[in-house]
């Protein structure tokens, strides 16, 4: 299960990035984070803005939404997504798990 936190502005995500895979997408969990694959290097923030990218559009959410609050450079990471309830995160990320599986 991830472990989200709720924040005063939406929710608290930890994630666990995998850099420089084949291709972006949400890849399970890990230790309690939510796992993202992205294509992009860990460099000069290029992962991290795709992990940002690929989180949005797969749960149909807003890039403006999302803040890394630790992790730059680590693979263990924490981002707020702003106006999203644990609830609202849950049903998301289950629809679009539910898409990829038709």
């Amino acid at each position: 299960m991830i472990e989200v936190e709720p924040h005063a502005e939406g929710i608290v995500l930890p994630v666990w990035a995998q850099p420089g895979s084949r291709r972006n997408a949400l890849r399970g969990v890990e230790q309690g984070m939510l796992k993202v694959a992205v294509t992009q290097a860990p460099e000069k923030g290029k992962a991290n803005r795709a992990i940002i990218e690929t989180i949005a559009e797969t749960l149909g959410l807003k890039r403006s939404q999302f803040e890394l609050l630790q992790g730059e450079t680590s693979r263990k990471k924490r981002f707020l997504i702003r106006q999203i309830s644990t609830q609202e995160f849950f049903f998301c990320l289950k629809e679009s798990l539910r898409k990829d599986a038709e």
